[in-house]
């Protein structure tokens, strides 16, 4: 019998814990870091990137008050009282329109605010009185823009003269974010410009300049200017332009938004052969300079005051405890108020870095064990068809394992130095009770709890829960103590009673019957029963192939 404890996995987690992050010192010095591999700002969001996925569900059909009529505009008409019309009319080619016992209007030039005027005057040239007039305008002149430059896909596009240029660049797809302007559009005719368009002044402001668009004009985004990019503790992390090759720090971070626990901003300047790295106060930046090509990393650099920790379980204290930062398990003890049913020799320690760090690892080995399940090599089809079997059954387990939810547990065990322990924010205390009960789970018939008997062997709680399922090996197990600490059972000649008999088990253990990998058929079996019990150590969790 192979009998393994995990007393060195129990010294990592200590040592882990017992790290404590020290703050950097605030500086405003540069300093210069060699050749390295640099991050390019472009693989950030840009912001603004996303503005014309809103105008692929609707049309907006509104009028400029300064929209000047031309020639193809429909206008509504409605008279009434001594004499009565209703009708729709269109501006024809010499920038009139004909009113029935009216005559025509010139209405090419006029601005929509004061169509209503110009016709009513008109009529009552004819109609002095007893004849009500009411006109808008119904429709604008049909247009067609050529969209070019660092768009989606370049063309020409129709809509009316009085659309947006908002509408025609989203009809091509939108700026292109890598490389297009969002602070450099052009209005053209006839090779002049007649607006240019900073997007951002829209995205931050919500207004934008109405310009009445003629048949034939060019919309061009033009090639994008200065870039800096933002991440870390900010609302956008994002790329935002800037013009005229440099910008305000300052200005830039009113737009990304910083968050309110933000303290210090690092800044990565890659203008020159190497890249120079400034760090400071996010108070002193009002005079800072960004150029373009460099990254900002916003971050919380705080001494920390005070952590909270959680405590479960059987105690009559609180269930939150606020310590002054550097406490350790034994600063923790004694505050608490444990009662006649603590376990305090089974306390454990439950940590959220922890179970990022072993979520980490777990996704790693299961990476590793599909690309391996898809990439096997067979020499035949019978062995082509085995392992096709195989890699379906290895890419299921592969899904169901990738759910696996680790705990984090910072493994204390009965070490002596264990109450001193430093604890870290967040963390997560759960004093178990003193139990009687051996629970017995994993590929067993019954997974049930049943009451310790210090007579009982392994063999003989696997027995009460019904005996082994088809799917158990029975040549492994797992017991999980009350304290946290695993023990691991092998046996490599075969599972025998007599050989049980040998491990006593406590009360409050867990027994985990592990599931078997058939060596004869399955390959990678050694990968797979690495990943089975690292989730079962990690999570509690048996699951099987």
């Amino acid at each position: 019998m192979k009998l393994q404890l995990t007393s060195s996995t129990a010294a990592l987690m200590l040592s882990m814990a017992a790290y404590a992050n020290t703050p950097i010192p605030e500086s405003t010095e540069t300093e210069t870091v060699g050749p390295e591999l640099v991050e390019t700002v472009t693989q950030r969001p840009v912001f603004g990137q996303n503005l014309f996925e809103g105008f692929k569900q609707a049309e907006f059909k509104g009028f400029n008050p300064e929209y000047t009529l031309a020639i193809g505009d429909r206008v509504t008409l409605q008279m009434w009282g001594a004499y009565e019309v209703a009708v729709e009319l269109t501006v024809d080619a010499q920038g009139n329109v004909f009113i029935p016992q009216v005559g025509p209007v010139k209405l090419q030039g006029v601005a929509n605010k004061d169509l209503n005027q110009v016709i009513e005057k008109k009529v009552r040239s004819v109609y002095q009185k007893n004849v009500n007039v009411y006109s808008s305008l119904n429709a604008a002149e049909p247009v067609k823009l050529f969209v070019t430059g660092f768009v989606q896909s370049p063309g020409l596009y129709g809509g009316f003269s009085s659309d947006s240029i908002l509408a025609f660049l989203a009809k091509s797809g939108g700026i292109r974010p890598e490389s297009g302007s969002y602070l450099n559009v052009e209005l053209k005719r006839n090779g002049k410009t007649r607006a240019i368009f900073n997007l951002y002044e829209f995205l931050l402001t919500g207004t934008i300049e109405q310009v009445q668009l003629g048949d034939g004009d060019t919309l061009v985004v033009n090639t994008r200017q200065g870039v800096a990019a933002f991440d870390g503790l900010v609302e956008n992390p994002v790329q935002i332009e800037f013009a005229n090759g440099q910008t305000a720090l300052k200005d830039a971070l009113d737009m990304v938004g910083v968050l309110p626990e933000a303290t210090h901003v690092r800044i990565a300047r890659n203008q020159m052969a190497k890249r120079n790295v400034e760090y400071l106060p996010i108070a002193k930046t009002a005079d800072v300079q960004l150029q373009s090509g460099d990254e900002v990393t916003v971050v919380s650099d705080k001494m920390p005051g005070t952590i909270s920790v959680s405590v479960e379980g059987e105690h009559n204290g609180q269930a939150v405890y606020i310590l002054p930062y550097g406490s350790t398990i034994k600063d923790l003890m004694a505050r608490l108020s444990p009662n006649d049913r603590s376990n305090i020799e089974a306390m454990q320690l439950f940590r959220e870095s922890v179970a990022e760090r072993q979520k980490a690892m777990l996704d790693v080995q299961l990476k590793q064990l599909e690309q391996a399940a898809l990439s096997a090599r067979s020499k035949s089809i019978g062995e082509a068809n085995l392992r096709k079997a195989d890699a379906e059954s290895i890419l299921q387990f592969v899904e169901r394992a990738r759910q696996a939810k680790p705990r984090g547990q910072v493994l204390l065990g009965q070490n002596k130095t264990r109450m001193e322990v430093l604890l870290k924010d967040q963390d997560r205390i759960v004093i178990p009770n003193k139990t009687v009960l051996v629970q017995v789970h994993g590929e067993v018939m019954f997974p049930n709890a049943m009451v310790f008997d210090n007579g009982k062997t392994i063999a003989d709680y696997v027995s009460a829960a019904g005996g082994y399922s088809q799917k158990a090996d029975q040549s492994r197990v797992l017991i999980l103590h009350s304290d946290g600490t695993i023990s691991r059972i092998e046996y490599n000649d075969g599972w025998f009673s007599s050989g049980l008999a040998k491990y006593d088990v406590r009360p409050g253990d867990e027994i985990l019957v592990m599931p078997q990998v058939d060596e004869k058929t399955m390959q990678y079996t050694s990968d797979l029963m690495q990943v089975i019990y690292q989730v079962a150590m990690s999570t509690a969790v048996v699951l099987s192939l």
